[in-house]
């Protein structure tokens, strides 16, 4: 479920993503001789992110099974719908776009890595731009960490994010391969659906954090020494 979950919210927010990522996915160099060049330069290039987005996962979910060893899963489920839900109301307040000096001089590094790579045209630069491209900051991309901490796993983190990554293949790919094939309107029907969609997955992480015993959406949490157990299937 939480991977189905991962794998739409790439894909609604990848069309969103066409807007601010799309200019790089344009300007990677790939080889466009021919169809299949250009599929396989996209396609090695968009794996590099998917990689990334896995050790970020990897690394978010270790954050969020810390916080299920401590017992306060439910604090930490709630806390993070309503900081979803404040980013979307309140959007000139998100933390989301709370950028520390230590991380703006790190994204400026990163771009300044990705710029020197997109003279080259190896398989190899194409895959380390799609591992730096999967660092810069995105709202949609703090969304899926998201996901990957209410997890409180460090493999199912690690899988959140993958599959997030991979529901923004057929898009990123498509803006690569066949660049004209995506109408604007579709981009902006679809990019109505991100912020409902988001909203959507907040209020289900306020509703599994307070345990309210409904199977599958609220399920009861009992933590007992460092163990924590979904009662969400009994009768």
């Amino acid at each position: 479920m939480f991977f189905l979950a991962a794998i739409s919210l790439g894909f609604l927010g990848s069309f969103h993503c066409i807007g601010m990522c799309g200019p790089i996915a344009l300007s990677i160099p790939v080889k466009r001789d021919s169809p299949f060049s250009a599929f396989l330069g996209s396609l090695i290039y968009n794996s590099g992110r998917i990689v990334t987005y896995g050790v970020l996962g990897f690394l978010f979910g270790m954050l969020g099974r810390g916080f299920v060893v401590a017992g306060w899963q439910s604090f930490l489920s709630v806390g993070l719908g309503v900081i979803i839900l404040l980013s979307l109301f309140l959007p000139r307040f998100s933390i989301l776009k709370i950028q520390t000096g230590f991380l703006f001089r790190l994204f400026e590094k990163v771009k300044i890595r990705m710029g020197k790579l997109f003279g080259v045209y190896t398989n190899r630069s194409l895959f380390i731009i799609g591992l730096l491209n999967g660092l810069l900051p995105c709202g949609l991309v703090y969304l899926g960490i998201a996901g990957s901490i209410a997890t409180g796993d460090i493999l199912k983190g690690s899988l959140f994010m993958m599959g997030f990554g991979l529901g923004t293949f057929p898009a990123m790919m498509l803006i690569s391969v066949a660049r004209d094939l995506i109408s604007i309107r579709f981009r902006q029907g679809i990019r109505k659906a991100v912020p409902v969609f988001a909203g959507v997955m907040a209020i289900m992480l306020i509703l599994r954090g307070l345990n309210l015993g409904i199977p599958y959406v609220s399920p009861s949490i009992e933590v007992s020494e460092g163990m924590t157990q979904h009662n969400c299937c009994k009768k």
